[in-house]
């Protein structure tokens, strides 16, 4: 007499196991589900979509904020007063919380794809709600401090837009694999409907996408003006110490056109080239006046600022990381690097007939030249014998004055007007920062005869976007890089990018309905070939072959029986009769 048992044989699911396992450490095969996902774990799953979406947008932000990592740490620099690049511990936390979180999200799209039951293991939760207030909490201290940076994403949109919008339309696309299954295994229309819904809205916003994209860089070619001159902001300080001599050396052997210093007064009367308030930063003070560190730069003399040292600071600190780069002499010229004097620029400037742009700062109240900077700094000027039209004046105060002292100096004005009002003052010269002006600004300036200079450009794709938009000069702390870029780094007709949006939403389109097509057709097959009363994992009975261990698993589990013949009962029943280990150690009896 033969005695029948219901036997499972399952192939090797490694790869499954392994995706239920990392998300949920479901990694047992009677761990996992085809159930419908909780109500609970559904809320999850949008918490993690949510903070996937944030940390991109972090992600992206501080990527493109390259351009202002210097301006960022003086920033902390001078929140703290010690001298570090604040950068790093931000983009390391950045980079493993993004690739992190996106890990996650591939999981979830695993399991959504197979059909199996969402269960997100709570150290993974413990881990998406660290990464989600992280992200919360730096979002709120950069809108605090420093929430002029956000602008650099609108901006960096028009060069990064056209093509990000390509690669989200490729990711939707590839979705649909995802969604159509889901459609074609769904059993009720409602959810069917809401789901296709939903996909397709998605879908034909991103078709429609380029009608609001705006970018200088779409535009004929013939259209394109000269490309903007640059100026050396402190020279080149990515190459040497900043306000040096060999900084401004550095500057003008990568071709630039000006340069660009901040200039305050010594006790004596003496204009020099300094940026920070205090000499700590860029200086030996603690060596040669270590009583003095926290005093105003403006309260030296001339001849006690001639006795520091200014570039050991820069081989110490490495502010660019860009130490790494110089040769021994170079460090050697580096490190013998002493405070510059505004004469000293101008005459410098003047050799090489070359524009000066500088920022004057003014002296303390209690300083001897508190009321008499403006006048000192213009005799500067006069004595060091550089042409008026190659110095562009900034400061605002007693304007009229020096116009009528001066009237060869370049009126240059760092406040935003209205082209009527700057040629009032005489002014025919603004000096912004990049995200003070737009492509609308710029050419309206352009148009009135106003020269717009932007501050500080230091990546190419910002010094492209720049150019596109009209602007006549850059300031820079990179010269030698945007030394390399003599063109700007993609340019399209509007007619070039028309095609490639209806192209890539064309191809889009035919893919998807090729998915859903497949998919559906896969689906009606499974459902006709006799399968019906089964789940997806496929069930393989033998009574009459024994396999080799090497060759198959067998495991007794929950059946997926609905019902067993010969009296034998449910196969729920005979597990909790007959016991796991029964079930492992007996084969089929004859």
């Amino acid at each position: 007499m033969v005695k029948h048992q219901p036997l499972q044989v399952y192939e090797r699911q490694l790869c499954l196991s392994c995706i239920t396992g990392i998300y949920g450490c479901r990694w047992k095969r009677y761990q996992r589900s085809h159930d419908d996902t909780t109500k609970w774990e559904l809320l999850w799953s949008l918490i993690l979509l949510f903070t996937f979406c944030l940390l991109l947008v972090w992600f992206y932000f501080w990527w493109e904020a390259h351009n202002d990592y210097n301006e960022f740490n003086w920033f902390l620099y001078n929140r703290s007063g010690e001298w570090s690049d604040g950068t790093v511990p931000i983009l390391a936390t950045t980079a493993a919380g993004f690739t992190y979180i996106a890990f996650l999200m591939v999981l979830l799209l695993c399991h959504v794809a197979v059909g199996q039951q969402l269960n997100l293991h709570w150290l993974h939760k413990i881990g998406v709600i660290a990464a989600l207030l992280t992200t919360i909490i730096g979002v709120i201290s950069v809108n605090q401090t420093w929430g002029k940076e956000w602008d650099v994403i609108p901006i960096s949109l028009q060069v990064t837009g056209p093509f990000l919008h390509i690669g989200a339309l490729a990711a939707v696309t590839a979705l649909s694999w995802i969604v159509a299954g889901q459609v074609a295994r769904a059993e009720k229309t409602r959810f069917q409907a809401v789901v296709l819904l939903l996909y397709l809205s998605v879908l034909l916003g991103l078709y429609m996408v380029p009608l609001s994209i705006t970018s200088p860089c779409i535009m004929d070619s013939a259209n394109l003006k000269p490309r903007p001159d640059v100026i050396g902001h402190q020279g080149a300080p990515m190459l040497a110490p900043e306000n040096t001599l060999l900084s401004f050396k550095r500057a003008l052997q990568m071709n630039v056109t000006g340069l660009e210093a901040d200039v305050a007064i010594s006790l004596d009367g003496v204009p020099f080239l300094m940026r920070d308030r205090t000499l700590r930063r860029t200086t030996d003070l603690d060596k040669v006046f270590p009583d003095r560190q926290m005093y105003d730069a403006s309260l030296f003399n001339w001849t006690d600022l001639r006795s520091l040292n200014a570039g050991q600071w820069f081989l110490k600190d490495d502010p660019f990381w860009t130490v790494h780069t110089l040769s021994q002499q170079e460090k050697y010229l580096v490190a013998n690097q002493s405070v510059c004097s505004l004469k000293q620029l101008l005459k410098l400037a003047s050799s090489f007939n070359c524009t000066v742009v500088f920022r004057l700062r003014r002296p303390p109240p209690q300083h001897p030249c508190y009321n008499s900077w403006i006048n000192d700094t213009l005799q500067a000027v006069r004595l060091s014998g550089v042409p008026q039209s190659l110095v562009m004046w900034t400061p605002d105060e007693d304007r009229a004055q020096v116009r009528q002292a001066a009237p060869g100096l370049v009126q240059t004005s760092m406040e935003k007007q209205r082209p009527q009002s700057l040629h009032q003052h005489g002014i025919s010269r603004l000096l912004l920062r990049y995200n003070q002006a737009s492509t609308q600004d710029i050419r309206e300036f352009s148009q009135s005869n106003i020269s717009v200079t932007l501050y500080t450009v230091n990546e190419p794709w910002l010094y492209s976007v720049l150019w596109c938009s009209g602007v006549s000069a850059v300031s820079s702390e990179a010269p030698h890089i945007l030394k390399k870029v003599p063109y700007p780094i993609w340019l399209m007709s509007p007619d070039e990018y028309c095609l490639m949006w209806v192209f890539a939403d064309l191809i889009s389109f035919a893919v998807v309905i090729g998915i859903f097509v497949f998919q559906n057709y896969h689906m009606i097959r499974f459902r006709t070939s006799g399968m019906r009363s089964y789940n997806p994992e496929q069930i393989m009975l033998s009574a009459a072959v024994r396999r080799s261990s090497r060759d198959v698993n067998i495991m007794k589990e929950k059946l997926i029986f609905s019902e067993v013949s010969n009296g034998v009962g449910s196969a729920e029943e005979l597990y909790m009769e007959n016991g796991y280990d029964y079930y492992t150690n007996q084969g089929i009896t004859q």
